[in-house]
């Protein structure tokens, strides 16, 4: 194994549980924060006490804040920052990119005013940077069935990297893969940056029928036909339909729309339980990327073209504050038709 400088873009509950697979390797690893008062606590107690208490960094890893010192010089970067701030840090830092860097999106969103994916961003901010044709910066995604907690505690998670280059994807996957962290390489790029941010939207939709006392052949109903109105879209937008039955697609589906440490479940089953979104976003210390990213989707969607009901649904209780009953009412009364995957 090649030994890598990696950097860590975002210490929130993510990006510090994807520090214990590369520690595991002996890489190299700057975990980058925004706020110095969060490295200095980084760097005295060893634990991200604020957003993944209880995992002790490995010795590989530096805290760090300045986001020159994050990543020149290293090879691989990996972008774990929120959707809404993506373009923001990934602008601030690309000018100290390796001319020979890759650099890799594990954000799950969709930005909101511009409706691309993070690996879109990260071109469209590189394509208008000094000296652009002169780098071969390579971007990628890594998406899947991975919550932060369990990642930390080292327990069997596998894991998908797309780059539309073979060769890059499988370099990733390499640097990256452990005896308990598996990375499989592939090269649909947009329908794995799909999947990783459309099944927080349906994640919510099971959340709220969960709040609702709705049992589990409605959320089997739900997680169904959210793959298929996920599928329709990726494929609408050029993805390889087979790329949602796999570990971006429906893994991370099921993963989000079941597992008590889905935040987009979370926010869902509040809703349901009658809680406003206002006051279940003030009492959360983390973000939950599905809020913002329904309100892309449901841009996107009527931009491309394709049918959702489901995310409409969702759409309209996070912001025309729908009673969720009356969205799960108008999602099931719609006209009887041909099952359509």
């Amino acid at each position: 194994m090649t030994v890598e400088k990696i950097a860590v873009i975002g210490a929130g509950s993510w990006g510090t549980a994807l520090t214990k697979p590369i520690g595991d390797l002996g890489q190299t690893v700057s975990l980058w924060a925004h706020r110095k008062e969060h490295v200095e606590e980084l760097k005295a107690t060893r634990q991200n006490k604020a957003y993944l208490p209880g995992f002790t960094l490995a010795d590989t890893v530096t805290p760090v804040a300045d986001l020159r010192e994050a990543v020149e010089g290293h090879t691989i970067i990996i972008m774990v920052v929120p959707s809404h701030v993506f373009r923001e840090v990934f602008t601030g830092l690309e000018p100290y990119l390796h001319n020979e860097a890759s650099v890799v999106s594990a954000s799950k969103g969709i930005e909101n005013d511009s409706l691309l994916t993070m690996t879109q961003v990260m071109e469209d901010v590189l394509s208008s940077a000094a000296g652009a044709g002169e780098r071969n910066i390579k971007t990628g995604v890594l998406s899947g069935p991975s919550f932060a907690k369990e990642v930390a505690a080292g327990l069997p998670t596998a894991v998908t990297v797309a780059s539309q280059n073979k060769e890059e994807a499988i370099y990733i996957q390499r640097a990256l893969s452990t005896p308990l962290f598996r990375v499989y390489a592939a090269t649909d790029v947009i329908g794995l940056e799909l999947g990783g941010a459309l099944k927080n939207i349906v994640a919510i939709g099971a959340g709220i029928c969960d709040g609702l006392g709705y049992g589990t052949n409605t959320r089997a109903a739900l997680i169904t036909r959210g793959l298929a109105e996920i599928s329709r879209l990726g494929v609408s937008m050029g993805a390889d339909p087979l790329t949602f039955s796999g570990l971006g697609g429906l893994g991370d589906l099921v993963l989000t729309c079941t597992g008590d440490l889905s935040r987009n479940r979370m926010v869902g089953l509040k809703l349901g339980q009658g809680k406003k979104l206002s006051t279940i976003l003030s009492e959360m210390n983390m973000v939950a990327e599905g809020v913002k990213t329904t309100r892309s989707a449901w841009n996107l969607a009527r931009k491309v073209g394709v049918e959702m009901p489901i995310l409409d649904q969702v759409y309209q209780v996070l912001y025309q504050d729908k009673p969720c009953k009356d969205a799960v009412r108008d999602l099931l009364a719609r006209s009887l038709k041909e099952e359509q995957y």
